[in-house]
Formats: C-alpha cells, structure tokens, sequence
C-alpha cells in the first residue's frame, strides 16, 4: 500500500483527507495551518481529523522543518487539497509516484485563489474540479483528470463549492488506483486558455450600484454566507446584502443605487436602469432580516 502525505485545509481538504482515511489508505504525514485569528472559520479543521485517526498534524510552515519532517514520513504520494501555501520544488521531489494538487475549478480557467468565488462573480454557468500534477508554477501541471460542476443564475458560492467538494472527492476516488500504480494519464494544460486570479478581500465586497443589474447579483452570489458578504452605505449605515434576485424591473431615469420600496419590496436601481430586490440584508452589528421586513418597517407610517 501506497505512502501517502497531506498538505490540506479549508472543506475541501477536510474532505478529501477524511476519504482517504476512509478508504483505508495509508497516511503518514498531514499538514495543515492553524486557523489565523480573526477569521471566520466555516470549515471543519484538518488537524483535528489527522488527530482523529492516530497522525500529529504538521503546523509549521517553515519550509526547512517541512522538508524535514516529510522525508522522515518517506511518503510514496503527495497530495495538496486546498493548501494555502505554493509547495517548494525541495517538497514536491520527495514522493517518489508524485506530487498532486486538487484545484477548485475547470483548469486552465482560474488558476489562482479563490476560484469559485470568482467564478460565480463572473457570471460563468459551470466550473468544477480538477486534479493535476504540481510543478513549480502554480495550478499549471499536467491534468490527470476533471469533473464539472454547474452553476444556476441564482446558485450562491457556498453552495456551489460544496458541489465543487463533492466533485473533489468522486476525482480523487477513481484516480487513486491508477496513480499508486504509476499508470495516470496526463495531459497537458491549454496555456493559450489560461486566466488567473488573485485572492479575494472583504473589502471587495464594496457594491458598486453603476455596475448592471446582473454584475451586482453575480457579485452577492459570490460573497454571501459563508463568506464575508458585499455590502453598500446606502442605507444610512453600512449594510450587508446577503441575497438578491432579479425581477426584470426596468425603469427609464433612474439613477444607481436609487432605492425603491413597491409592494412590499426593496429595490435598488443599477447602472443599467435596471433593479434588483434586495431579499436579505443586515446592518453592521445588527440581525439579518429579509428585504420585505425592512421595506415594511421603512414605509410605516
């Protein structure tokens, strides 16, 4: 049985790590970071599931202590499954079947952090998993296999990364036998095709209300729970929008962020004379209410 070691972190490094120990494979080194302070940790914790099945988890990311400690595991397979850190050549030499990354979207689209979030973002209709080969550039190694995910117009990121996660899972599954046997089949990646993106801020969530309708709701999408949430002063105070849909509402002279109580609705004119009903919303400090509740409360007389 293969050796096999483990750069993880996040839900989707939970989960492929916990299906390798669920499937009996023989892990003998995991790594993982501590979770930072101050943020929000939505995901169930690698070191505490290594800790679960009898293996210490790595915490260093001292590159020297880490190659140290990884040769001392002598692992036949190296695994990273949403680790933060680019892992150094030194590292990706040691496993004598390879090392292997499992990347959050369709490569070569969106190489780089934070690729569901930016996927949804942009508005894109599917992107998925992949899993490949890691050499020195990052998410640019040959692919061994992918599986694609769809994204609806109203799907939020979170869930479509859980479907992501599960796609990291089936992928990792049916690629184990042939990669312990030295039998994978990789391609190369379309470099004419790549895009890369960078990390994600909380202050990237700012909206931009001259933006079209649509860029507005794709961006909600991308931000809300459990990620830190887009948010607008309109309101007299910072306000967080979790949830918007599009209602085909259109008005000529509007102007952006012009907002409009109908109905018993909120809504908020965009740069394309276009709204979008704000369905869920919370002021900083405040509970999160839904969009009819706070049009109510603000047309009562």
């Amino acid at each position: 049985m293969s050796r096999i070691a483990v750069f993880a972190y996040s839900d989707l490094g939970h989960a492929c790590t916990k299906k390798l120990f669920d499937l009996g494979k023989e892990v003998v080194f995991v790594a993982t970071h501590a979770d930072a302070p101050g943020e929000a940790i939505w995901f169930p914790s690698v070191a505490e599931l290594a800790r679960s099945r009898s293996v210490e988890p790595v915490l260093s990311e001292e590159p020297r202590e880490l190659l140290a400690r990884l040769n001392a595991a002598s692992p036949d397979l190296l695994f990273s499954f949403y680790y933060r850190n680019i892992l150094p050549k030194d590292l990706l030499r040691v496993p004598r079947f390879g090392a292997y990354n499992i990347h959050g979207s369709l490569l070569p689209k969106y190489r780089g952090r934070a690729p569901v979030n930016w996927a949804v973002a942009n508005g894109e209709t599917k992107t998925g998993a992949t899993l490949h080969e890691m050499i020195s550039r990052p998410d640019a190694g040959g692919i061994v296999d992918q599986e694609e995910v769809a994204i609806g117009e109203d799907d939020m990121a979170g869930d479509v990364q859980k479907h992501v996660t599960e796609a990291a899972v089936r992928l990792l599954e049916r690629s184990l036998g042939p990669l312990e046997a030295g039998t994978a089949k990789v391609r190369p990646q379309e470099e004419p095709a790549a895009t890369t993106f960078g990390r994600r801020r909380p202050e990237d969530g700012r909206i931009d209300w001259a933006l079209s309708s649509r860029e507005v709701h794709n961006l909600v999408r991308a931000v809300s729970h459990p990620y830190p949430g887009a948010f607008t002063d309109l309101f007299g105070r910072k306000m967080f929008i979790w949830k918007t849909r599009l209602p085909g509402l259109a008005e000529h002279d509007t102007y952006p962020g012009e907002v409009r109580f109908q109905e018993g609705k909120l809504y908020v004119a965009c740069g394309d004379d276009h709204y979008v009903e704000v369905l869920r919303l919370q002021p900083e400090g405040g509970q999160e209410t839904d969009g009819a509740r706070f049009a109510e409360m603000r047309t009562l007389p």
